[in-house]
C-alpha cells in the first residue's frame, strides 16, 4: 500500500513542480548588443582582441542597463571582447554566460522562439546583432553597425500567438 501511495504523491510532485521547466513563454524579451569597444593598440591580438580601457567601462554601463530588464539567461560568441562585454551582467546577476555561434543565427532564433525563457540578453558583433534582430523581426530594417558603432542596444519583445502571427515591438536605447 506504501509503494503506490509513494509513486501516486510522486508523480503529483513532479507534475507541479516540473511547470517551469516545460513552460512556454508568450512574452519574450530579447535585449541584443554589440561588444564594447575592442583593444586596437598595436599590442592587441588581431584576431581576437580583450576590450580596451573605454571597453571595459561600457562594459559596466551594458550591465547597468540591462539589469532593468531582468534577464533570465545570457548569451555570448566565443571571443574574449563578447565574453568581456557581459562579464560585468553576469558578474551582478550570479550568471552564467553561455555560447552561441555567431555563424548560426538561426539556431539562436529557434532557441528564442521556443520560449523556454522570457528575457535573455544576447551579445554579439557589428554584423550578427542586427542581422539577429532582423531575424526576430522578421524583417531587413537594420544594417551593419559601423566599425566604430558600440552606443546602441536592441530591445526586440515578441508576443507569441497561435491563431494570428507574432506581434513584435522593437526600439533602440543609444546610450
Amino acid at each position: 500500500m506504501k509503494i503506490p501511495i509513494s509513486i501516486l504523491l510522486g508523480l503529483f510532485l513532479f507534475t507541479f513542480a516540473s511547470g517551469n521547466v516545460f513552460a512556454q513563454y508568450k512574452k519574450i524579451t530579447v535585449i541584443l548588443m554589440r561588444h564594447a569597444e575592442k583593444d586596437v593598440s598595436e599590442e592587441a591580438d588581431t584576431a581576437d582582441p580583450e576590450l580596451s580601457e573605454a571597453g571595459k567601462l561600457r562594459a559596466e554601463k551594458l550591465a547597468e542597463i540591462a539589469k532593468k530588464y531582468k534577464p533570465e539567461i545570457i548569451y555570448s560568441t566565443n571571443y574574449i571582447r563578447t565574453k568581456a562585454t557581459v562579464a560585468p551582467l553576469a558578474s551582478d546577476l550570479r550568471a552564467m554566460t553561455f555560447i552561441y555561434d555567431p555563424k548560426n543565427l538561426g539556431e539562436m532564433y529557434d532557441f528564442i522562439m521556443s520560449g523556454k525563457y522570457k528575457k535573455i540578453v544576447i551579445v554579439g558583433h557589428n554584423t550578427t546583432t542586427p542581422a539577429l534582430a532582423n531575424l526576430l523581426m522578421k524583417e531587413e530594417r537594420y544594417k551593419r553597425l559601423g566599425e566604430n558603432e558600440y552606443d546602441k542596444i536592441f530591445v526586440v519583445k515578441i508576443k507569441k500567438n497561435k491563431k494570428k502571427p507574432d506581434k513584435i515591438r522593437e526600439k533602440i536605447i543609444t546610450y
